[in-house]
């Protein structure tokens, strides 16, 4: 049995090394999160043999899971900039919610996409169009991308059926209608908090996609896109059903499987329901429909050149990924998490919050939203069940607290930072870790005064 002391100290020494080595030396960020996985596990107690499998184990798992989805991902967004569907969807959003309203209309999306589609491939997926936005606007991809990632990140995380909002309603014995209820409720402030923080984020950092896609610039000024809006209709663009059928029919196969498996629905057409569902397939199929149907202006070598473009960006995606990933299962493995839970159980403060903070500090400790939420839920149900405590409420407090402060140890920082140029570490904390601290402070308010009427 690992002490926990041991393994909080084995933590704080990691991520402390782990930040050390991404500031301040010229170690890239991929063996930087190796490093400071295997000084947690070490430090923290575990076995020498058992770290290096967590590593291996942690990458692969993360990888297993959501690497191919990645790698389709990108590959599909570079097709859909290539043949022009992005630029046709982002004129044809941009005319839909009126010029200055993209970021709140990006958070929409985000909002409504999320809650049957796993986060990470929601945001592959719609990167395209975030690029798309921003240089046809003039906006700062940050503002755009921000905005659709808080959106995407809200409802992932309160609503159900996306896995951890399901588990926390089950655990806690809530009525999934009720859970649903709660989170789009919650949702709605954590939401506007995040886009206004895009706004001011897009002025702080002013950063555009090039001609190409490929690269980032960052102008001096806002560049005037004015006649964009007057010549994108003489443009040769595809048609808005041909450039949105690559994101819908992932989105429809993985809502469908969302749906068939929260039924518990199987045998026969469920099955195959199911199997096209899956991420990695529906994804690939939204690929292959972008290939026979939007690349049929290019010649084959010119269309293969371009889907390697989107391999190319893929790789590092997917190497800093699986880190987080081999760096949040060693965490996990050490008992940090666990430890620091039980340690706050004993604390006196309103019961409301106790599944809050548990989950927040699990959240810190090791990463994985779900994980937090669904440890958060395990250890103060049995706490809570029976007291006068609104259990609707208490799950809500077990996912929202997982929202806390998105850092190095966490995949979707990763893919949010990268898909959207971001290298510095300091711009890196400022893109994504506070504006996920800030849905979490609103998502605590939001709390105590639902606690003071429900």
């Amino acid at each position: 049995m690992i002490l926990g002391a041991q393994s909080v100290l084995g933590l704080i020494i990691g991520v402390a090394f782990l930040v050390f080595l991404v500031v301040k030396t010229r170690i890239h960020t991929f063996p930087a999160l190796i490093i400071a996985a295997a000084i947690v596990g070490l430090v923290g107690g575990m076995a020498p043999p058992a770290v290096a499998d967590a590593i291996t184990s942690g990458f692969g798992g993360t990888l297993g899971s959501i690497g191919i989805v990645i790698g389709f991902g990108v590959m599909l967004g570079r097709i859909l900039e290539v043949a022009g569907a992005s630029e046709r969807l982002a004129y044809t959003f941009i005319r839909m919610v009126g010029k200055r309203n993209e970021e709140w209309a990006m958070a929409l999306t985000g909002y409504i996409v999320s809650i049957p589609i796993f986060v990470d491939s929601a945001f592959v997926i719609l990167t395209s169009i975030v690029k798309a936005v921003s240089r046809n606007t003039g906006k700062s991809v940050l503002a755009i991308g921000v905005a659709l990632a808080i959106g995407l990140v809200t409802t992932h995380s309160l609503v159900p059926p996306t896995p951890g909002p399901l588990g926390v309603a089950g655990i806690f014995g809530v009525d999934v209608g009720i859970m649903i209820l709660w989170g789009l409720l919650f949702s709605v402030p954590i939401i506007m908090v995040g886009v206004f923080y895009a706004k001011w984020l897009g002025k702080r950092i002013y950063q555009l996609p090039d001609e190409e896609g490929l690269d980032w610039i960052r102008p001096e000024q806002p560049q005037n896109l004015e006649e964009y809006y007057e010549m994108v209709e003489q443009k040769n663009l595809p048609s808005l059903f041909h450039s949105s059928m690559p994101i819908l029919i992932p989105i429809v196969l993985i809502f469908a499987n969302t749906i068939i498996s929260a039924l518990e629905r199987t045998g026969g057409i469920y099955d195959y329901l199911l199997f096209l569902g899956s991420p990695v397939i529906a994804v690939g199929l939204g690929l292959i429909y972008g290939i026979l149907v939007l690349t049929r202006h290019l010649s084959k070598q010119e269309s293969l050149d371009k889907m390697e473009e989107g391999i190319k960006q893929s790789g590092i995606i997917l190497l800093v990924t699986g880190g987080g990933g081999a760096l949040g299962t060693v965490l996990q493995e050490s008992g940090a998490g666990d430890y620091i839970a039980e340690q706050i159980v004993d604390l006196s403060i309103p019961l409301i919050l106790l599944p809050f903070i548990v989950s927040s500090l699990v959240r810190i400790a090791q990463g994985s939203g779900t994980v937090a939420m669904i440890t958060a839920a395990s250890i103060t149900a049995p706490i809570l069940t029976g007291l006068d405590v609104n259990l609707g409420l208490a799950a809500i407090a077990a996912t929202s607290g997982s929202l806390v402060f998105s850092y190095f140890n966490d995949s979707f920082f990763w893919i949010v930072n990268r898909m959207l140029g971001i290298r510095n570490v300091k711009e890196q904390i400022i893109t994504w870790s506070i504006p996920t601290t800030l849905a979490w402070l609103t998502a605590l308010v939001g709390l105590l005064v639902a606690n003071m009427f429900v």
